[in-house]
């Protein structure tokens, strides 16, 4: 009878249930959901020249994001992308809501996606910012990664292609 009458009493007993991050931390409820479910999670091939990544740190709290996407070289649209996070709850969860958000878009569309956006999106208090900011970061690495990949490519092709025209001459 005093264990039902204390799970009244803290809310318990009604078939709600508050996720406790949720309701110790204060989080909002989008952050909780992208912490328990995140989508995305895993990594690709960071040799596959398809694929971009990003891999940014916070040092003042130890987060570290790892963004990867993968790009559609006939289009240059993102066709999938995935995370790997070490750090908070709000950095997991800007980590996944980053990786639902350029999937399907152009590579110039997702340079667009400010820090800001992802903050409001989950809500996310100020002391948090950071982590919004390391999902930006990590989604522009991502791009600067896969162009110098492409870049790099581009150049090799063109020595071999002047190489056998001398080796042809």
């Amino acid at each position: 009878m005093l264990r039902a009458a204390g799970r009244r009493v803290l809310g318990l007993g009604l078939g709600h249930r508050v996720p406790a991050a949720a309701s110790a931390r204060g989080y909002h409820e989008r952050v909780v959901d992208h912490y328990d479910n995140p989508r995305n999670v895993g990594s690709f091939d960071k040799n596959d020249p398809t694929v971009g990544t990003g891999l940014v740190g916070a040092p003042a709290c130890g987060d570290v994001m790892k963004l990867q996407i993968k790009v559609d070289d006939s289009t240059g649209k993102i066709v999938d992308a995935c995370f790997k996070t070490f750090g908070c709850g709000s950095a997991i969860a800007s980590s996944s809501v980053a990786t639902e958000w350029v999937k399907g878009k152009q590579m110039e569309e997702v340079l667009s996606i400010k820090n800001t956006e992802i903050a409001k999106h989950l809500s996310l208090p100020p002391v948090k910012l950071h982590c919004s900011m390391l999902a930006e970061d990590a989604i522009k690495a991502a791009v600067k990664d896969y162009e110098a990949k492409k870049a790099k490519l581009a150049a090799g092709n063109a020595e071999t292609e002047q190489a056998e025209k001398v080796a042809s001459a």
